[in-house]
């Protein structure tokens, strides 16, 4: 697996954040929608499926992988299709999604249909771990994407998913813990993770509960021959978190330099 070809690609989308890159007005466009716990994430590639526009907003219209907010949730999306069009001079027309590893059909509608309420045509519903391999090309072993309420995985064997599952624990329950050590508000918690230069002092406080992360993969994978295990999703860009899950599982860990844009990435790849 090429790591600096991964980062490298995962530095093009953070680039395009800030700066967006022209594109052709008959070009065809691939469009990744990230419903995640703690972020929706819209990412949109051009015809060679390069980077040209990103745009991310913090919600709490997601719980555990189901959308609680339809409404709430199609505004957020809408609006960042709407800001990227904008910037694009391009209409965005359609999409693909991701839904957590073992999610029902109706909630996998309900996606869907946030994302075509935001006037988007859905082209393909994928699982996130899945979503995450496109990126990451991973052949043999274990791609576990944790986010904000979800822990979830996908085993691979010469390059197909043989299983998949999904378990409620996840950057959510980390910031529960740091608010109920430092007496502060969820918000206050939600950025408090985002400090790098404290992660050394956060990640004993959270220990637990990577302990239970780890726990989770641990189960799922039992009985299977698992080489490598590949971290991805938000809450993995803990520093350090990978340390401690590699010790409880006992198999080699590896994880991109920002773990959080590897599955919006892989979404719009598979548009």
């Amino acid at each position: 697996m090429d790591f600096a070809a991964i980062d490298q690609q995962i530095a093009l989308v953070e680039r395009c954040i800030d700066t967006i890159l022209p594109v052709r007005a008959d070009e065809r466009l691939h469009v990744g929608v990230d419903l995640g716990t703690a972020y929706i994430v819209v990412v949109v590639l051009n015809s060679e499926k390069q980077p040209v526009a990103c745009a991310m907003e913090f919600s709490q219209v997601i719980k555990d992988g189901l959308v609680v907010d339809y409404i709430g949730a199609t505004r957020i999306v809408k609006k960042l299709v709407n800001q990227l069009s904008q910037r694009l001079g391009r209409e965005l027309t359609h999409a693909a999604i991701a839904v957590p590893p073992g999610t029902g059909d109706k909630d996998c509608k309900t996606h869907g249909y946030v994302v075509e309420g935001a006037g988007l045509e859905v082209t393909g519903v994928l699982d996130e771990p899945t979503a995450a391999n496109a990126v990451l090309g991973l052949r043999n072993g274990v791609i576990v994407d944790i986010g904000g309420g979800t822990t979830g995985l996908s085993i691979l064997e010469n390059g197909e998913v043989v299983y998949v599952a999904d378990e409620p624990t996840g950057g959510t329950h980390l910031t529960l813990v740091l608010c109920g050590n430092y007496g502060i508000s969820f918000t206050e918690g939600e950025e408090l993770k985002k400090q790098h230069k404290r992660h050394n002092e956060l990640l004993p406080i959270v220990r637990p509960v990577i302990q239970k992360m780890a726990s989770i993969v641990k189960s799922h994978i039992s009985g299977h021959h698992i080489p490598q295990i590949h971290l991805v999703g938000g809450t993995c860009c803990l520093t350090g978190m990978e340390h401690i899950m590699e010790k409880e599982i006992g198999i080699p860990i590896y994880k991109p330099a920002n773990p959080f844009l590897v599955t919006p990435l892989g979404i719009a790849l598979n548009c």
